[in-house]
C-alpha cells in the first residue's frame, strides 16, 4: 500500500482564511505548488505571507485550480463571495487534501450537532489503551495537515464540522459516525434541511467496504439515507444495548443520558474493530472529558457543579436536565436562529433557571409560566442572586448547571472564555 500521493503538485491554489487551517494548509502546500493568499481581514498580511497576499482584483484574473476555503470563511458573507460562487467546484477543504494526499490511510470521523470532541477524545483513548498509533485531529487536537511522522498504521480520528464536510469535494471516511442531528449553524446553513445535507454528506462520499453508525431511532437520519444512494454498510447504534456494560463505570461522567448516548456510539465502534472490553472500561473509567463540556467541576457535600460553556443551543442541555434533579440553571446569551426547547413539562418542575445575558428577554419567554426564573445583565449578578437563594435550603441535594443553550459572543469572545469566567466567579462561593 503506498502511503502518499502527489496529486497537489504544481498546482495554482488560493488559500482563503489565515486562522489555523489555513496556515497549517499553507505550510502544506508550499513547497510543491504555486500558492495566493487572501484574508478579509487585511492586518493579518505579515511577513509569512507577505509576497502570497494578493489584492481580489489580481485574484480574480488568476487561473486557479483549487480554492482552499477555511472553515470560517462563509461563502455568503466574505469579500470575495462573488468569486467564490461562480467557481464553486474548485473548492476544497483541508480533509480533501489530507484525503488525496494520504487516501488509504484509516479514518474515523465524528460529527453531530452536540458530543463530537467528547466522543472524538474517548474514541482516541480507547484506541491509546490498546496501543495503536492513533492521531486526535480536526475540530479538537491539531489541524489535520500538521500531523508528523505517519505511517501506514496511524488511525486519524478526525472531528469534523458541518462547515468542514460542506466544502469538501474528496474527502472519504473508512468509518463515519454522525452521533445526533438537531437544528444548528441555521445562521449559516439557512435551513435545518442544508445542514443536515451538510452532516450526511459524510456519508454518502463513502465507499462500499466503509461504515457509518447512526442512531437507530433518528427517523430523519433514516428517512433521508433511504432516499439517497448509500454504499457503505448502516450500524444502527441503540444506547440501551449496553445497560450491562454502564453497570461496571464508576465514572460520574457518564452518569447523564447524553455522554450516555455518545459512549453507546463508542462501544459499538469498539465491537466493530474486536477491542478488548475490558481495556474500554479501563479508557471510559479514566476519562476526564474536556474542559467547559459538561465538567463536573465540584462534586461535595450538597452540591454537585456542572460547567457546560459549551452549550451553544438547547438540544445540548436538554439530556442534562433529564438527568438530574433539583437544577439551578444557568443560562443565556446569543440565542440560536431557529432553536427551540423540547422538553418534557415534567422535568420543568425540578428547575430553577436564572437567565443572563443581550438575549434574557428571548429565554424569559420561552421559560414563562414553565418554571421558575430569575434575570440579570450578567453572570456575576446571577451567581450572587443563585447562592443567596440556596442558603436559605442548605440541607437538600442541589445540581448547579451553567449550560447557556447560547453562543457566547455577547459578553465573551468564545466558550472557553465563558467557562473560566465562571468557574473563577465560583471561587468567591465555593471551593471549586
Amino acid at each position: 500500500m503506498k502511503l502518499k500521493e502527489n496529486f497537489f503538485l504544481k498546482k495554482k491554489i488560493l488559500i482563503y482564511g489565515l486562522g489555523k487551517s489555513g496556515s497549517a494548509c499553507f505550510d502544506f502546500l508550499i513547497r510543491n505548488n504555486d500558492l495566493f493568499v487572501f484574508d478579509d481581514n487585511f492586518s493579518i498580511k505579515n511577513k509569512k505571507y507577505n509576497k502570497y497576499f494578493f489584492s481580489p482584483n489580481i485574484i480574480k484574473k488568476i487561473n486557479l485550480d483549487y480554492i482552499f476555503l477555511s472553515p470560517g470563511i462563509d461563502i455568503n458573507k466574505c469579500i470575495l463571495s462573488k468569486f467564490l460562487k461562480k467557481n464553486k467546484n474548485k473548492i476544497i477543504s483541508e480533509l480533501d487534501i489530507f484525503h488525496k494526499t494520504y487516501p488509504n490511510l484509516n479514518k474515523i470521523t465524528i460529527t453531530g450537532t452536540n458530543g463530537k470532541s467528547t466522543t472524538s477524545k474517548l474514541i482516541y483513548e480507547v484506541l491509546k489503551y490498546h496501543k495503536k498509533d492513533v492521531r486526535l485531529v480536526g475540530n479538537i487536537g491539531n489541524p489535520i495537515l500538521e500531523e508528523k511522522n505517519i505511517k501506514k498504521n496511524t488511525i486519524f480520528v478526525i472531528e469534523a464540522s458541518s462547515y468542514q464536510i460542506d466544502y469538501s469535494k474528496y474527502f472519504e471516511t473508512n468509518i463515519a459516525l454522525i452521533l445526533n442531528i438537531s437544528p444548528d449553524h441555521l445562521e449559516r446553513h439557512k435551513t435545518f434541511k442544508n445542514y443536515v445535507n451538510a452532516k450526511l454528506k459524510l456519508i454518502l462520499k463513502q465507499k462500499k467496504n466503509s461504515i457509518a453508525l447512526i442512531e437507530k431511532n433518528n427517523e430523519l437520519i433514516r428517512d433521508i439515507l433511504r432516499s439517497q444512494k448509500v454504499k457503505s454498510k448502516i450500524e444502527k447504534v441503540n444506547f440501551k444495548e449496553y445497560k450491562n456494560f454502564y453497570k461496571k463505570i464508576k465514572n460520574n461522567y457518564f452518569k447523564n443520558l447524553s455522554n450516555i448516548k455518545n459512549l453507546s456510539f463508542v462501544l459499538k465502534l469498539s465491537n466493530l474493530l474486536k477491542l478488548d472490553n475490558s481495556k474500554i472500561l479501563k479508557a471510559v473509567n479514566s476519562f476526564k472529558g474536556l474542559n467547559f463540556r459538561q465538567q463536573i467541576v465540584y462534586n461535595k457535600k450538597n452540591f454537585l457543579i456542572i460547567n457546560d460553556s459549551k452549550s451553544t443551543s438547547f438540544s445540548s442541555t436538554v439530556p442534562l436536565l433529564q438527568s438530574y434533579e433539583n437544577i439551578h440553571w444557568i443560562l443565556g446569551g446569543l440565542a440560536k436562529k431557529g432553536d427551540k426547547l423540547n422538553l418534557n413539562k415534567k422535568y420543568f418542575k425540578k428547575i430553577k433557571a436564572y437567565i443572563y445575558g443581550n438575549n434574557r428577554v428571548f429565554f424569559s419567554n420561552v421559560l414563562k409560566n414553565k418554571c421558575r426564573l430569575h434575570s440579570s445583565k450578567n453572570l456575576k449578578d446571577i451567581l450572587s442572586k443563585l447562592f443567596s437563594d440556596i442558603k436559605k435550603n442548605n440541607d437538600e441535594k442541589k445540581t448547579i448547571l451553567f449550560s447557556p443553550s447560547a453562543a457566547s459572543f455577547d459578553q465573551f469572545k468564545n466558550f472557553e472564555e465563558r467557562g473560566r469566567y465562571f468557574n473563577q466567579l465560583l471561587k468567591k462561593y465555593i471551593n471549586a
